[in-house]
Parts: C-alpha cells; sequence; structure tokens
C-alpha cells in the first residue's frame, strides 16, 4: 500500500522545504497540498516549489473546486504543473469546502465536478470545448499549447452519489470520510457501484486521508484527534451513524460546530465519547497507527495519507511512517508464512 502526505500551505517558503525534503527522504510516495479560500497560501506556487525540490515525490491538490477557478484555470495550471513536475502532478477536485460560505458561495453539485473533470480531459487531449451549463461555461475553446492528456484526477469524496460519480469518471478518490472500517467498506462499495455502472474492469485508486497526531503523549495526540472527528458528524453525518453514533449525538455535534475549519471545533469535539475518536483518526503511538493502517490494507484501500495535527507534525511525519514499514514488514511475513504451508 502507497503512502502520503497532506499539508495545508501555511508555512513560510523556508519551513515547508523542510517539510518537502524529509517527506521525500522518509520514502512516502505523495504529497498532497489543501486548496482552501482564504485559509492557506496558493496551492499551485507552493506545489511548484515543492516540484523543484524534489525527483521522485508524487505531487497533488487535495483539492481544488470548479467554481473559485473556472475549470479552464485548472486546466492550464494543472499542464503546467505536470510539465514542471515531469509527470508526477495528480489533480484532486471536489465540491468546495466551508471557506466558501465566506465568499457567498456554495460547494458545487455533483454534476458540475462531473462536467469540469470530462471538459478539462478533453482540453488536454487537445480538443475544442463548448459547454454551456451550472456553474461555468466554455465556448469554442481549446489550448493553444501541447498538454499531456493523461494527467490523472481524483475526486474527494465521502457522500454516497459522489463516490458513485468518481466510481464513473475518476482516476482515483480522496475518501475523506475518517478511518472507521464499516465506513471505508461502505464507501468502496458506493465507489465500486460507479465503476459498474460505467462498465469499468477495474475501479480507481482509494485513497483514504488519516488525520490527526502519531505520538506517545496519549493525552495530546486524543486532543488532536478529537476536533478532526468532530468535522465528520458536520460534513458526513450518515456515515456517523453507520460508525455506530447515537443520532441524537450526531445532530448535538453540528449544532455545537461553529467554525469554518475543524481546529475551531473545540465545543463540538468535546461531545464525543474517546472510542469514535480513536476508530476514526489518529489519536495514539506508532502501533495505534500501524493498526490502522493494516485495518484499512485489509480492506483492499490503495493508499493512506497522513494529514498531521498538532503541534509536532513533523514528528507525526516520521512516526506514520514507522507504522507504515512496520506493517509492511509484518504483511511479507505473513504472506511468505502463508507460501511456506
Amino acid at each position: 500500500m502507497q503512502t502520503g502526505v497532506t499539508l495545508q500551505p501555511v508555512d513560510s517558503p523556508d519551513d515547508f522545504g523542510v517539510f518537502v525534503r524529509e517527506i521525500e527522504d522518509l520514502g512516502y510516495d505523495r504529497l498532497w497540498l489543501t486548496d482552501s479560500s482564504l485559509h492557506a497560501r496558493y496551492v499551485y506556487s507552493y506545489l511548484t516549489l515543492a516540484a523543484t525540490w524534489t525527483s521522485e515525490l508524487g505531487l497533488g491538490t487535495a483539492v481544488t473546486n470548479p467554481l473559485t477557478r473556472h475549470p479552464a484555470l485548472t486546466t492550464i495550471a494543472a499542464s503546467t504543473l505536470d510539465i514542471v513536475s515531469k509527470g508526477r502532478f495528480t489533480l484532486g477536485i471536489g465540491a468546495g469546502d466551508r471557506p466558501l460560505l465566506s465568499l457567498g458561495m456554495q460547494p458545487a453539485p455533483v454534476a458540475v465536478m462531473e462536467r469540469a473533470i470530462l471538459d478539462m480531459r478533453r482540453l488536454w487531449a487537445g480538443e475544442t470545448v463548448t459547454d454551456a451549463g451550472p456553474g461555468f461555461t466554455f465556448d469554442d475553446a481549446h489550448l493553444r499549447f501541447p498538454s499531456s492528456a493523461g494527467i490523472p484526477v481524483y475526486v474527494s469524496a465521502s457522500g454516497p452519489k459522489t463516490l458513485q460519480m468518481a466510481g464513473r469518471v475518476a482516476d482515483g478518490v480522496i475518501l475523506l470520510a475518517g478511518l472507521h472500517p464499516d465506513i471505508v467498506q461502505w464507501a468502496i462499495d458506493r465507489i465500486n457501484e460507479g465503476a459498474a455502472q460505467a462498465g469499468r474492469d477495474v475501479r480507481p485508486h482509494v485513497a483514504v486521508f488519516a488525520y490527526g497526531m502519531v505520538s506517545d503523549d496519549a493525552d495530546a495526540a486524543m486532543a488532536a484527534a478529537r476536533t478532526i472527528a468532530a468535522w465528520f458528524p458536520q460534513t458526513v453525518p450518515a456515515l456517523c451513524e453507520v460508525a455506530g453514533l447515537d443520532p441524537a449525538l450526531v445532530t448535538a455535534v453540528r449544532e455545537a460546530y461553529k467554525g469554518g475549519e475543524f481546529q475551531e471545533a473545540e465545543a463540538a469535539a468535546a461531545l464525543l465519547p474517546d472510542d469514535f475518536v480513536r476508530r476514526m483518526a489518529l489519536s495514539g503511538g506508532i502501533d495505534v497507527a500501524r493498526e490502522h493502517i493494516c485495518n484499512l490494507a485489509g480492506l483492499g484501500v490503495d493508499s493512506v495519507n497522513v494529514f498531521p495535527l498538532g503541534q509536532d507534525r513533523l514528528g507525526t511525519i516520521r512516526s506514520f511512517m514507522a507504522a507504515a514499514r512496520l506493517e509492511s514488514i509484518g504483511a511479507t511475513e505473513a504472506d511468505e508464512g502463508e507460501r511456506a504451508r
């Protein structure tokens, strides 16, 4: 199973460079950067820096949307980063997050995301695109420079309609639904349904984002994980009920959630039981992280990507890779033992 790191581009370029170089040196496969309006620095500038500082690390947006930038601009940005990174770029796209509300906008409907993906692929392939519909318009549009036609597109998804759409058209799915095995399995089933609808023989790559802290300081790790756990009842309430959270508690957490970002949701987070937090996010030491990685591998997840929270993000990045290596060794030994029987 592949591994990745997700960061918000909020650090200075110098500090960001320290993160990027170590992430590649540790052996991670991919670095994702968030693209959240007003909440972080410009994602494409920071991805360009990362591309110039690395040679093998995959790079991607997690995620852009088809509203705050016209898909034509995203088409150009992706094509440019594909060239700058020598083919290491993946475009992650989603509906848009809560900060859209401060711009007077609502998240993009599934149909708008799907149109954007299909139109961008046509532009990369050198076609002329005319497409008038909700969200954006193309009128006899085409690129005036050559582009790779094979830039991978991953869809950020957690709800059933978006998961099914991703299964139909995406190269990969960025799964933002926590780490609870029942939820992850439910999401994979929806992705498989979409792939079957489109007659695809192979489902898209499933990339799970693992939020939290990996640390022997149990209290600090639980505190970091608790804030993101409060985000899930806000964004995917039905899935929290799949995980066994009482519907009344889901409602109470949603009502207490006041922030536009999960870091601002302390009051809502305090309502959640510890067991739910542990099942949804990274909230302990290396052994705890390894158990989550093992569970995801058993479900057929293709990659797990740590989103470090708390004060020591670099420590979490290092410890998560240690856990991934232990799980890889354990899986290899199990396979060898099975073959020896």
